[in-house]
């Protein structure tokens, strides 16, 4: 009996040797920190001109990112403190998906000032200038980011068969044999994802409100799964929270290639609960507002949901995607356009941030760029009123194509970021002229929005044309002059003719819906292609601007000591 074990014996021995000593295959983590990212490794990362970049500095307003805790308790301060942390995380993600290998980069770059500059850019371009690259030896910012290979060509992409390639959440790498492959955002960041979720989940068991316990487990579950929707669910349920807490890879912005790829960010939120008051009642005026739309019946068909939670925040910390470049000063969410059929989104006006925006920059552009006789109508209410119904505008119109081209957004691919939030921006004129019709909205006038509408063109104007939000106000700048809807006068200030307006307003957003709703993507590129661009005339304009000395966006102060956590 003993003779006959020993062969066996001898099998076992060498199975533990094959399998627990041999080499063993990387996870899709250690492949993913191993590539090198999308800069140029070992040269040196010197500004193209150190003054050039001191002057862009200049650019951005220095915001403290502050709001009264004195209200919260010591449970919902210990919760803050692990969200941000949890915060922290997605923006180390977002460094990850914007160039790669964040600490190569900036330890390379030696003088402070331009290593201030990529941090506000995360990465060497100028993000409020069509991503003009500021170090030496950069080129031009691969559209794809680093969601995809640099060298992929889209032909490839296109012939590449794989049905988790358009997922919002799969990077596209390269195998062994350089053949394109997927890989699950929760794959390749996983340390990260499971140190965020751990701490979400922590900040769960801090919350008194029950309804942001939920969400914050079910969001913990869903960074390390990569599935959102039940987690979008959740927080939309989540309307009772003083604190609110939005993370993830969210919107699509930085793969200008395809605009698949889902980018992480996170922002931390307080209520501002009287001014949320003020807001409750619109959410449910959505669906009749959508049937009342002036287009065709079929491009309308997609009936908002009326559970849309419309509140007022202050805002405390940003990080990721959304702390890059321009900052956003509204949310309007989930993006699943499932959830916004059956049940409708969540809009999230940023307070505090916003007021920072009209103070520090949109009334010094009136005072230079907008006749004398009409800046009486801008104000903050007006500005508020716009910017809360640009996010309420992406609710409405049309989501799936009535041509069998799928969602509006597979059929424009990277052409629909921009074709959306020009759509956002003209319902939201729309919308405050109904209800102001309506007699919903009565605190000031009509004009006042149109006129600080029309101004909020040359503030966002001036985040150049890489962005999406950049490309749209170009294309309704050029829109509204083709319709003479406003006059530049001798002395450079241009007058806003309220009828003209009101008219090209209809007319611009109905030819945004029926090109979502056709999804006409080579109309929409040629239509970017020919209106997305500043002319002469508006760059003397816009250069009068910078002239004097007027801020082109904010950049902030902010943290857990900042905050008094």
């Amino acid at each position: 009996m003993a003779n006959n074990s020993i062969p066996f014996i001898a099998m076992i021995v060498l199975f533990a040797f094959v399998s627990g000593c041999g080499p063993r295959q990387k996870t899709a983590e250690q492949k993913e920190n191993e590539r090198p990212g999308i800069i140029p490794q070992d040269i040196p990362l010197r500004p193209i001109s150190q003054q050039e970049v001191q002057d862009r500095l200049g650019i951005y307003a220095p915001v403290k990112l502050t709001a009264d805790i004195s209200h919260l308790t010591e449970k919902q301060k210990q919760l803050l403190i692990k969200l941000f942390g949890a915060a922290d995380i997605m923006d180390k993600l977002f460094w990850k998906q914007a160039i790669g290998n964040k600490a190569s980069f900036l330890k390379r770059i030696t003088d402070e000032p331009t290593l201030k500059f990529a941090r506000i850019n995360y990465g060497p371009w100028d993000r409020l200038d069509n991503n003009t690259p500021f170090i030496q030896e950069i080129g031009e910012k691969p559209k794809g980011a680093n969601f995809y290979p640099v060298d992929m060509t889209v032909e490839e992409f296109e012939a590449f068969d794989d049905p988790d390639k358009n997922s919002l959440y799969t990077l596209i790498r390269r195998d062994e044999n350089g053949s394109l492959k997927s890989v699950w955002y929760h794959e390749a960041y996983a340390s990260e994802l499971k140190e965020a979720s751990a701490l979400i989940k922590e900040a769960s068991r801090l919350a008194e409100d029950t309804s942001l316990r939920k969400y914050l487990e079910m969001r913990a579950k869903a960074l390390v799964t990569d599935k959102f929707q039940a987690s979008d669910y959740a927080w939309m349920e989540m309307t009772t929270s003083d604190i609110d807490f939005v993370t993830g890879p969210i919107e699509n912005y930085e793969d200008q290639l395809f605009g698949y790829k889902a980018a992480y960010e996170a922002f931390i939120l307080l209520k501002d609960t009287e001014w949320s008051k003020k807001l409750d009642k619109f959410s449910a005026m959505l669906p009749d507002l959508q049937k009342g739309l002036p287009v065709k019946e079929a491009y309308k068909k997609d009936i908002p949901g009326s559970k849309a939670d419309i509140n007022a925040y202050d805002v405390i910390y940003y990080a990721g995607d959304c702390n890059s470049g321009s900052k956003t000063i509204a949310i309007n969410l989930p993006n699943d356009e499932e959830i916004h059929m059956s049940i409708g989104s969540r809009k999230l006006q940023l307070k505090n941030a916003m007021k920072a925006k009209f103070d520090q920059i949109l009334v010094p552009i009136s005072d230079v760029l907008i006749d004398p006789d009409q800046r009486k109508h801008i104000t903050f209410t007006a500005f508020f009123e716009n910017t809360m119904f640009h996010e309420v505008g992406h609710a409405m119109g049309i989501k799936n194509t009535i041509t069998g081209k799928g969602t509006a957004r597979e059929a424009l691919k990277e052409q629909y970021s921009a074709i959306e939030e020009g759509k956002a921006d003209i319902m939201g004129l729309y919308l405050v002229t109904k209800l102001y019709e309506m007699g919903e909205l009565t605190q000031g006038e009509v004009m006042d929005n149109y006129v600080t509408f029309f101004a909020g063109i040359f503030r966002s104007s001036r985040f150049g044309t890489a962005s999406a939000h950049g490309k749209a106000n170009m294309m309704r700048f050029n829109y509204f002059r083709e319709k003479e809807a406003f006059t530049r006068n001798e002395n450079g200030t241009y007058t806003i003719h309220f009828d003209a307006m009101k008219e090209t307003m209809v007319s611009l957003m109905q030819k945004i819906l029926y090109m979502q709703g056709d999804g006409d993507y080579e109309g929409a590129k040629a239509w970017v292609r020919s209106k997305a661009n500043v002319d002469p005339v508006l760059r003397e304009d816009l250069d009068r601007l910078n002239q004097s000395d007027i801020p082109v966006d904010i950049v902030f102060d902010q943290g857990v000591q900042v905050v008094g956590l």
